[in-house]
């Protein structure tokens, strides 16, 4: 049976995949070449994973948490030159509301600029533009089409999508942080594919940052009877009861990651009380 996933630990059995521990997580390290890719489904790049407490359980030390993960994604990121930050999904459905939720707690910097930051002491802080598309079905147009329009204005020199993902173990919601350099495909994971964000499409480099809010409901049917594979319900997506929880702390983590990642030399968790 196959199983979704946007994850590209879950997809490979590359026994390549370098390990670190740090801050009480475990980061691996995944660089599929394009035969690698082709193999399992994805795109060719790298893929850093993060396994760290689940988040409904525990919130202690976010902050040192998301510093780490920065520092990962700032090694994805051009050194310089204006970043745009999108946060894609719907915000009116819980499991979807990831990227959005994120996107609100990011410090949008372009605007701070000449007497003004200097005066306040923010002059070296990295232009940061921040975007919520929304959904298809509420605006008519693909988020891949608003962010080509803001693109062409705003010219940044990256772009940092955030986005729910479907994992295809329960162990893995709410837990697991993936960032990769390969760009995104909204809705990939449950079936919905949209038009995808990455390098071919914006001719510049698209980060991709996202955690596990459901999963394949084949899966469970899968653990509930053995092993077998059985058809029903594997049209199905399953998220965990705490979602509430987990969305609202894992967007606390993925904004401070992206604090770190640009500013820093500021503290993650004071430019997000700034951003709120």
């Amino acid at each position: 049976m196959q199983f979704r996933t946007d994850l590209a630990m879950e997809a490979t059995t590359d026994a390549a995949v370098k390990k670190q521990h740090v801050e009480g997580m475990e980061l691996c390290f995944l660089d599929l070449t394009p035969e690698a890719a082709v193999s399992i489904g994805k795109s060719a790049g790298r893929y850093i994973t993060a396994t760290l407490p689940p988040l409904t359980d525990d919130e202690n030390e976010l902050e040192k948490k998301a510093v780490v993960l920065g520092d990962q994604l700032r090694r994805l990121l051009p050194e310089s030159g204006s970043v745009l930050v999108v946060g894609l999904g719907n915000e009116a459905i819980t499991p979807d509301a990831l990227g959005p939720r994120c996107a609100s707690m990011v410090l949008a910097t372009r605007h701070i600029r000449g007497e003004f930051a200097r005066s306040v002491g923010l002059d070296d802080l990295r232009s940061t533009v921040v975007l919520k598309p929304d959904v298809l079905g509420n605006t008519g147009m693909e988020s891949s089409e608003i962010v080509i329009g803001v693109c062409r204005v705003v010219k940044p020199a990256a772009v940092i999508a955030v986005d729910a993902l479907a994992a295809r173990s329960v162990a893995r919601l709410g837990c697991t942080v993936q960032l990769s350099d390969t760009g995104i495909s909204p809705g990939s994971g449950v079936g919905n594919n949209r038009k995808a964000l990455n390098r071919e499409i914006l001719q510049l480099p698209v980060i991709g940052v996202g955690v596990p809010t459901v999963v394949d409901a084949g899966t469970l049917v899968r653990d509930l009877t053995g092993g077998q594979s059985v058809s029903t319900g594997t049209e199905m997506m399953v998220t965990p009861r705490e979602i509430d929880l987990m969305i609202a702390r894992a967007a606390r983590l993925l904004a401070m990651t992206i604090h770190a990642a640009l500013q820093p030399t500021y503290s993650p968790l004071e430019l997000l009380s700034i951003a709120l």
